[in-house]
């Protein structure tokens, strides 16, 4: 359709130029009339108006110029003029060609004409249909965006119902109380699981009832009266169940662990009264409290009474200084069985190992049949872990079960544990007053040292206060009997010991033990104080040392004695003591100094001619003045010859006597060793001596002992152990 109409349009402007070519044919003879013509329009073509341009004009003939044709007719030298006529003749000739053929074709243009017509009347009609169709579309749509206006507002009418109704659902959820849980309250036993879920269902209920009233809810007044009943009436057992389990605590020969650890189970039930009836809720606490408290201060004061009968006790004599035959009066307590326990620790130390530390409680009953008797660190280790283990646990059931934490659960806790704690520190101070075993109060703050680390592992910081307490205590005594000590030993009179022996003496043992003890405990926890007063009570010792070293007459014995106290203990120290500590440093110093005095005090009887003359040679050699020797010859012969004559008597005699000396069998060989060292080294340089010019041709030389023999020989002396 739409290439009949192109071709419509083309043939009525054909057709339509056709026209205006004969019309132009026809009227061309008229035109030359003058009077006739109309002037013609040229427009841009009217080269008469004053406003052609010449410039235009050069171009378009440069542009005609340029033409293929025009270009051909001028190199052919064709005249322009007749070229022009027979272009016109021939265009003239083609357009009436053109016309027949536009009418030979006039009636299948007119049929064309026709189609085009009839086209253009159905393209009206699809115009007017369509037209219509937009204005349907147009009312159609319009439509729709009023069904998506209505569908909007009826899923926001849907949201707000929805939500209206999941609101008015819980309100009634949370209001309605059903037959079940009216059932349970009322006749099942409170320790039944299904009364436990039918009260925390009464709880969550009275609360939603509660929080509805302050907001002011009408629906609530409907159920307020059940839930008041059901609420009564589960205090009611609730109330009972409690009481009468806290007064199961009361029964004699009870284990009130047991049923305190049923009640845990029921941890809700004092939940639901806190909530619900405060009043009620603070009975059975104060109920419980009074109840245990007295039950723990009964049993502690129990166990505190009979634990103390098995104690072996020190009393005021048993200080270091005090003599070994001071007697006690008729009436005095039962004693240690031997003093020196007292300043020993032997196995007493394993209380504070992690083993012994918790290790089961001792049992009065069990020791009564045994007939044994422990120092006071055993009894305070078993009375603290009893008190530690039941107020951790004490302490933990606090916090779950009556709901309280922080310092509500200390004040709780020190309410029920507070006159048992009370009583034990009493109990503590009045024995220490009495209280003379320095190593037994050492043990017992070590003791709470490591309990109060268990107690923060349990995460029980309620026992803090009390420790700090307890060592309140135990610092001062401690020291205190350090002190007393230190005082017995300055104190002490040799005079007043008896027979007195180059042996240890029994006081510098008992230092011996007691500062080993001490300084092996104090390497665990390390206290400056303690070292303090540890090298106060040495200095002590040692003066004491000196002063009975005074009494012998004799300096050998004076360093014999001397030597046996530093030796022993300087080797009981070193068994529990590190090497580098102190007092082991210190003994080692005093115990290398009075050896090498004793070791030259013993080769001097025998052999003190030969170590006179070899130091008087060697000064007199240092000092250039080796010619004054040439008059010690008579002197060195004799020397030379005695030694050659006595030496092994001499050692052998020296070696018995060492070996008489020392208790130290140790000791006495060291002793003997270095004794031979000297004897070596002193003839080692009397030949030294000898080798001089002034003594080199002097006859006796011949009659000298060679050192290697010497050496060999007195290996033979060398005790074996």
């Amino acid at each position: 359709m739409a290439a009949a109409a192109t071709m419509a349009a083309a043939a009525r402007e054909l057709v339509l130029r056709a026209g205006t070519s004969d019309m132009e044919e026809e009227e061309g003879p008229l035109a030359g009339g003058p009077g006739l013509q109309e002037p013609l329009q040229l427009g841009e073509l009217d080269i008469t108006s004053d406003e052609f341009i010449l410039d235009e004009v050069d171009v378009h003939i440069q542009a005609n110029l340029e033409d293929e044709l025009v270009k051909e007719a001028l190199k052919t030298g064709v005249d322009l003029r007749h070229y022009s006529k027979q272009v016109e003749l021939e265009l003239q000739q083609i357009e009436q060609k053109s016309i027949r053929d536009y009418i030979q074709e006039s009636e299948n243009i007119a049929s064309l004409h026709n189609q085009i017509t009839a086209c253009d009347a159905v393209l009206e009609r699809m115009e007017q249909m369509l037209g219509a169709f937009q204005s349907d579309l147009s009312s159609i749509s319009s439509e729709i965006r009023t069904l998506q206006e209505q569908s909007g507002a009826m899923n926001i009418r849907l949201r707000n119902r929805q939500a209206v109704r999941g609101k008015l659902g819980e309100l009634v959820d949370g209001l309605v109380v059903p037959s079940a849980l009216v059932t349970a309250i009322l006749e099942a036993p409170v320790t039944e699981p299904r009364f436990l879920e039918q009260l925390q269902e009464l709880d969550a209920k009275a609360a939603a009832v509660r929080e509805q009233e302050a907001r002011g809810t009408a629906a609530c007044a409907d159920v307020r009266g059940v839930l008041d009943r059901l609420r009564v009436k589960a205090v009611t057992k609730i109330r009972e169940f409690i009481l009468q389990k806290i007064y199961s605590f009361r029964k004699p020969m009870t284990n009130y662990q047991i049923p305190q650890t049923a009640l845990l189970k029921y941890r809700f039930f004092y939940q639901f009264l806190l909530g619900n009836e405060r009043a009620t809720a603070k009975e059975i606490r104060d109920e419980y409290v009074e109840t245990l408290s007295k039950i723990y201060l009964s049993y502690y004061r129990s166990y505190l009474g009979r634990l103390m009968k098995y104690e072996e006790v020190a009393e005021k004599d048993d200080l270091m200084g005090v003599e070994d035959t001071a007697k006690k009066g008729f009436f005095s307590k039962p004693s240690l069985r031997s003093r020196n326990t007292i300043f020993t620790l032997g196995t007493r130390g394993s209380v504070i190992s992690p083993t012994e530390l918790e290790a089961p409680i001792l049992v009065p009953h069990t020791a009564q049949r045994g007939e044994q008797r422990y120092p006071f660190e055993a009894l305070f280790r078993s009375q603290h872990y009893a008190l530690l283990d039941n107020s951790c646990r004490e302490y933990l059931f606090i916090c779950e079960f009556f709901v309280v934490s922080g310092p509500a659960a200390h004040d709780l806790f020190h309410a029920v544990m507070g006159r048992t704690l009370s009583m034990t520190l009493k109990h503590l101070d009045s024995y220490l007053a009495d209280c003379y075993d320095a190593i037994a109060v050492f043990l017992c703050i070590h003791i709470v040292l490591r309990f109060r680390n268990i107690a923060a592992k349990r995460d029980v910081p309620a026992l803090d206060r009390y420790w700090e307490q307890v060592l309140a205590l135990l610092w001062p005594r401690f020291e205190l009997i350090l002190e007393m000590n230190v005082q017995s030993v300055r104190s002490t009179d040799p005079q007043r010991l008896g027979g007195l022996d180059t042996r240890p003496h029994y006081i510098t043992r008992r230092y011996a033990e007691f500062s080993s003890a001490l300084v092996s405990i104090n390497q665990t926890i390390p206290n400056e104080r303690t070292m303090q007063l540890l090298g106060q009570l040495q200095v002590e010792v040692e003066n004491f040392v000196l002063r009975v070293a005074a009494e012998f007459s004799s300096r050998k014995e004076q360093l014999v004695f001397l030597i046996n106290n530093y030796d022993m203990m300087l080797g009981v120290l070193m068994e529990r003591a590190a090497d580098d500590s102190k007092e082991v440093e210190s003994f080692q110093q005093l115990l290398n100094a009075r050896t090498q005095e004793f070791i030259e005090e013993l080769l001097s009887p025998p052999f003190g001619g030969l170590v006179a003359f070899v130091k008087e040679a060697e000064a007199l050699i240092e000092r250039g003045q080796a010619e004054r020797l040439r008059g010690e010859e008579a002197r060195v012969t004799q020397l030379i010859r005695g030694f050659g004559s006595s030496w092994k008597s001499s050692v052998e005699s020296l070696s018995q006597d060492v070996m008489r000396s020392f208790t130290n069998f140790r000791n006495g060989t060291s002793i003997i060793q270095g004794a031979l060292t000297q004897l070596i080294q002193l003839y080692h340089r009397f030949h030294r001596v000898l080798s001089q010019p002034q003594l080199r041709a002097l006859p006796a030389r011949a009659e000298l002992i060679n050192i290697h023999h010497l050496m060999v020989e007195l290996k033979k002396h060398k005790p074996n152990f």
